[in-house]
């Protein structure tokens, strides 16, 4: 009995000391190994990255204290709407249509003509490309389209027309990555319409296709109809500041949608992007009028972040065109500083256009490729495994210093193919 009264004992002891003595500690994020991690990367992905299109020279700070200081972050805010057409507010459609209002020109809109919308992602503006040239060419012919790609695009868009189950033509590249105009002359059916995506800056090469050479085939061979989507996601941020704003004017080359990331040269820190149409091909689409919305929703996503908007709204009073000018001279002139290092190390390099700032070359050593976050392709035209730099504005003559340093200890050289 006693032994038993002494176990009785000590168990109600344990639990009462239990809350003080067993408790986890409160939690702590800066002891948190995961979060840490992030840290770590990017850090590191700050310093040093050549391989990607992302402007790690991120202006936000600013914006951050804005939002946190006015309690925005203590409201859930969805820009559920048309930006074009705003009725009901639930968001920052106000500010999204303002942004669409100062980009629009850059590539050929008037504001008054174009349909836009600040997008979840490049992806999601060729979602928005393919979907709506889709949905124009039936209504005009009563027949569901082809659509032409090259086979260097990017991957996105073969999935997009998976998902929107059309049959999808992949047109042959040059070396430089760029549809061949031939190759799609032979694809290209004159019985069927015909949806075109043009790649302005393949994701590996930098390869931009012939708008001009591909709209010449277009007229000659004449389908019932066409549209034409531009998938820009990296160039269409820089070349509009620039001496090659006709690569993205849809008054030069006639295109009826493009798609802009912003989250790469616009120096936004979240996935999103600019698209831009006409509103003679929004005429062709339903626009599904929603009546606890009071107004309609003919793009694909119902709920869209309302913080991107504003992000993109500060950016751009803040740059301003000149400001953005500033930022594409920064690129290229690095960009020529890094061919010049190349050239007196004499390490083998190509580049797809005066106007692109992707470099790719013989790929280095496994170390190399981590240390600076290069990406890997191979082709055998160029010698095999390749490696490339997309000079971003957050990339400086220092670290161009830095990297061709680490080649040039390798001591290898490779020639050009011929």
């Amino acid at each position: 009995m006693k032994t038993n009264l002494s176990l009785i004992l000590a168990l109600i002891l344990l639990l009462a000391m239990t809350p003080a003595c067993l408790a986890e500690e409160a939690y702590s994020a800066d002891s948190d190994p995961l979060l840490q991690g992030v840290i770590d990367r990017a850090q590191a992905f700050s310093e040093n990255h050549l391989g990607y299109p992302v402007n790690d020279d991120i202006e936000l700070k600013e914006f951050y204290e804005w939002y946190l200081s006015n309690d925005i972050d203590r409201v859930m805010m969805n820009n559920a709407g048309d930006p074009n057409d705003i009725t009901a507010n639930h968001g920052a459609l106000e500010v999204e249509n303002e942004v669409l209002r100062f980009f629009a020109p850059y590539y050929g809109f008037e504001p008054d003509e174009a349909w836009g919308l600040i997008s979840a992602s490049g992806t999601d503006g060729n979602d928005h490309g393919i979907y709506f040239g889709r949905h124009y060419l039936e209504d005009v012919t009563g027949m569901k389209p082809i659509l032409y790609v090259s086979t260097e695009s990017h991957y996105s868009n073969m999935r997009l027309a998976e998902l929107q189950q059309l049959e999808v033509r992949l047109i042959d590249t040059d070396e430089m990555g760029a549809m061949i105009p031939d190759s799609f002359r032979t694809a290209l059916d004159p019985e069927r319409p015909a949806l075109v995506v043009f790649s302005m800056g393949t994701t590996f090469k930098g390869g931009i296709d012939d708008q001009q050479a591909i709209n010449a085939i277009l007229d000659e061979v004449a389908p019932p109809a066409v549209y034409r989507h531009v998938d820009a996601a990296l160039f269409g941020g820089y070349l509009p500041f620039s001496e090659y704003a006709d690569k993205v004017d849809r008054r030069v080359l006639g295109f009826d949608s493009i798609a802009i990331s912003g989250h790469k040269f616009f120096g936004i820190d979240d996935p999103c992007g600019l698209f831009f149409t006409s509103k003679e091909v929004m005429a062709h689409q339903n626009p599904y009028d929603i009546s606890y919305l009071e107004g309609s929703m003919p793009m694909i996503n119902c709920s869209r972040s309302a913080t991107n908007p504003l992000k993109f709204y500060w950016i751009a009073r803040h740059k301003g065109a000149e400001g953005f000018k500033a930022m594409a001279d920064k690129m290229f002139e690095v960009t020529a500083y890094l061919k010049e290092k190349l050239d007196e190390i004499g390490w083998s390099y190509w580049i797809s256009d005066p106007c692109s700032t992707t470099v790719f070359f013989s790929r280095p050593d496994e170390a190399t490729m981590q240390k600076y976050f290069l990406a890997p392709d191979y082709d055998e035209r160029f010698g095999g495994e390749l490696a490339h730099v997309i000079v971003m504005p957050n990339v400086g003559k220092d670290l161009i210093d830095r990297f061709v340093a680490d080649l040039q200890t390798q001591q290898t050289t490779l020639e050009p193919a011929a």
